[in-house]
């Protein structure tokens, strides 16, 4: 056990919290897709991507305080 390179639970939560992020996500690529087209590089999808990954570090942050509570307290 000991020999095993420790795990980074911070992207196995993103990876469970794609879910609840699907708006912002959706947001983002038509945004991606809109900029896409612009022929002028002044168009930019940088508050859909914040947007999405704010949703993204909310929802871990709230599954880490979860994971820390049932981790302190686990016979409740």
């Amino acid at each position: 056990m000991a020999d095993e390179e420790p795990v980074d639970p911070k992207k196995y939560l993103e990876e469970r919290c794609k879910p609840q992020c699907v708006k912002p996500l959706y947001e983002y690529e038509k945004c991606v897709k809109r900029v896409e087209k612009d022929d002028t590089g002044h168009k930019h999808c940088t508050g859909q991507y914040f947007d999405y990954w704010s949703c993204i570090d909310k929802c871990v942050s709230i599954c880490m305080c979860v994971c820390n509570i049932a981790y302190l307290e686990p016979n409740k």
